[in-house]
């Protein structure tokens, strides 16, 4: 199974990136190395050197991209909310009794920030499969922390 999960909205997000990529991108690269080889010698070009890398550079994106496109699920809202899944929000309780909610989604998505974490992060990884009241441990650098799941939605 696969751990590329993402929302609809950035698998579409992604093509267009790609698009891009292999359209705008493709071409100005082509633009910059045709005026580069006007000026002769490309042994001691910079401008024709700076143009090969920032292809190489385009080709190994478009290559990451469209491997992630064609190997990414699609986060949908699962039907049991009782197990928690990628795309689920979940209400945690920590052992000193505070409450946290996080919303679990593919690692190209996760912002602790915005309480969204990584399927693959240590606490998503913690938390897939279980249920309400389910405890769980997860290493932190600054020590174990224990969380009991109060509320899956």
């Amino acid at each position: 199974m696969t751990d590329h999960y993402v929302s609809k909205e950035k698998i579409e997000e992604l093509k267009e990136t790609l698009r891009i990529l292999k359209t705008e991108k493709r071409i100005d690269i082509a633009d910059r190395l045709k005026r580069a080889k006007e000026f002769g010698d490309l042994s001691e070009n910079f401008e024709y050197a700076q143009a090969k890398e920032d292809q190489e550079k385009v080709e190994r994106e478009i290559l990451q991209l469209e491997d992630l496109v064609k190997n990414s699920q699609i986060i949908t809202k699962p039907r049991n909310k009782n197990i928690v899944s990628v795309g689920l929000t979940i209400t945690l309780q920590t052992d000193q009794k505070k409450n946290c909610t996080f919303t679990i989604v593919g690692s190209q998505e996760a912002d602790p920030s915005a309480n969204k974490i990584s399927n693959i992060s240590p606490i998503g990884k913690e938390l897939i499969g279980k249920k309400v009241g389910d405890h769980i441990q997860v290493k932190t650098p600054k020590g174990t922390i224990s969380y009991t799941i109060l509320k899956i939605e």
